[in-house]
């Protein structure tokens, strides 16, 4: 298939993935808010007034680059494996496999749909947050760039989790003992400095404090960590995740039948 195939089949692709979460909004879109909502007024107001600052900032506006994050993340996995998998479950995927579209052109219109759901649940979040805090950006290019390759990576994650599980509560194992455990662990809501050495030491094996960290230097210009460290680890993730995807789609193992 010549290029201009490639990308009409790229933009049916990723037009059927925006068309999919926007026609059911009320369970993709209004959740992460509700639950990012809550988040602001029990941690950021309730208990954060009297926690008083973290890193020179006051608590409510520490967490907010962290629950924006976090919401990215969340809904870019979920948005790949949840429509992949559907995809697998119906055997849809085997007449996108045997049709003449790249593997690149069909993993980049997944990706792309997750990331779009990511940076869309992302900015509700951030429009949310104007009514909780006073926050600006301090560094735009470090802000969009970490969070385009943080929504890209945790969408490839979400692919390999759909091309992996067997049924529909295969899909949840992941971001119940493995995703979610490492966001709460991750920096959002506390600086790695109030922890002991031991703890602090052993964080900084979590991928998801460099991410949240480059992000909050991003916004407030604060991080605990080195971020030139965050681009190297998320940049290399990313390239290792999307040709062993590649590799998933050409093997065709566990998505012909």
């Amino acid at each position: 298939m010549d290029f201009h195939g490639n990308l009409i089949a790229l933009q049916t692709i990723l037009g059927k993935e925006i068309r999919r979460f926007t026609r059911i909004w009320i369970q993709t879109l209004v959740p992460p808010a509700i639950t990012v909502m809550l988040y602001f007024v029990i941690f950021g107001h309730l208990i954060g007034s009297r926690i008083g600052q973290m890193g020179g900032y006051s608590y409510m506006q520490f967490v907010v680059p962290g629950l924006i994050m976090m919401g990215v993340i969340t809904n870019s996995y979920s948005n790949v494996v949840s429509s992949f998998f559907s995809a697998k479950f119906h055997h849809s995927i085997e007449e996108l496999l045997v049709s003449p579209v790249s593997n690149h052109v069909i993993l980049a219109g997944y990706i792309l749909g997750g990331v779009t759901r990511g940076l869309l649940v992302g900015l509700i979040v951030t429009v949310l947050t104007l009514f909780f805090a006073d926050v600006s950006i301090h560094n735009v290019w470090v802000t969009v760039s970490i969070v385009l390759l943080t929504s890209m990576l945790f969408s490839l994650m979400g692919f390999v989790n759909a091309v992996y599980a067997n049924s529909f509560d295969d899909i949840s194992i992941i971001p119940t003992f493995v995703l979610t455990p490492l966001i709460y662990l991750g920096g959002v809501f506390y600086s790695i400095d109030l922890l002991p050495d031991f703890w602090a030491s052993l964080s900084q094996l979590n991928p998801i404090l460099y991410m949240v960290n480059a992000f909050r230097y991003g916004v407030l210009g604060y991080s605990d960590i080195n971020i030139v460290y965050a681009f190297v680890i998320v940049g290399i993730f990313n390239v290792a995740l999307w040709f062993f995807c590649l590799h998933l789609l050409s093997s065709g193992k566990r998505l012909r039948q």
